[in-house]
């Protein structure tokens, strides 16, 4: 399976396994609740991370956990 990076998109993290209510989760868990935002098509980890005061390599951690990474 792929490898999420800072640089992905939200949606195409999403995608890589959209039926996991964990890797969703591991976003709400973080305080970012834009999961169904017209920006998440747009928005990189690495931006959604920054603009919610959160570790982007934390959270690119744990979505790579989530996905077996």
């Amino acid at each position: 399976m792929a490898k999420v990076t800072a640089d992905m998109t939200i949606y195409e993290v999403l995608c890589l396994a959209p039926e996991s209510e964990e890797l969703q989760q591991v976003f709400f868990d973080m305080g970012m609740h834009c999961l169904g935002c017209p920006i998440s098509r747009g928005e990189t980890v690495a931006e959604a991370a920054e603009v919610h005061g959160n570790d982007v390599n934390e959270l690119v951690k744990k979505l790579n956990a989530v996905l077996g990474n």
